[in-house]
């Protein structure tokens, strides 16, 4: 399949800093195209990340460590935050950005967020289900345990510990 003209353009405009400034508020993809340096060029990743955060991938590894970046990213898709640096997957600001986006995000957390109530409550509240990558310790919090149900108590079932099935409010939600 041959490229569109966008491709084309793109390919042959790698090192023109000014032409994907412009380009990237429109079609944040072609990022992909630009050069190294241009894909390190915080300016330009922010004007991408802003419309599409999956443009994210594309970032230098310098910039999916950069807090200011993945915050932007996040903001416009939580899932992003798979991009992050270790460090970044470690930043409660950044997760719990992410999880408000999307619950998902609570799979790519480092093991210290898995355990932060407030990152998990906020994931868990989002998308229900991510509450099996809660820590143990979380998945036997009450307050978590109920906003899951809540919310689905078919995606939270199997992963409910046996001291949370003998509680009587949550034997009240499930029957």
């Amino acid at each position: 399949m041959a490229d569109s003209p966008e491709i084309i353009e793109a390919k042959e405009k790698t090192n023109d800093r000014e032409y994907y400034l412009e380009i990237v508020k429109k079609a944040p993809s072609l990022i992909e195209w630009a050069s190294e340096e241009i894909r390190d060029d915080k300016e330009v990743i922010l004007n991408a990340v802003k419309v599409d955060g999956g443009a994210l991938e594309f970032a230098s590894d310098r910039l999916k460590d950069d807090k200011d970046v993945l915050l932007a990213s996040v903001a416009q898709a939580g899932w992003t935050c798979c991009y992050a640096s270790d460090r970044l997957k470690d930043d409660k600001d950044v997760l719990l950005a992410a999880a408000k986006v999307d619950g998902q995000v609570l799979y790519f957390a480092s093991s210290r967020l898995r355990d932060d109530k407030n990152v998990v409550m906020t994931a868990v509240a989002n998308k229900p289900l991510i509450f099996k990558y809660a820590s143990n310790r979380l998945r036997n919090d009450k307050d978590i345990v109920m906003t899951a149900l809540n919310k689905n108590k078919n995606d939270v079932i199997d992963f409910l510990s046996p001291e949370m099935l003998e509680d009587e409010e949550i034997k009240a939600i499930l029957n």
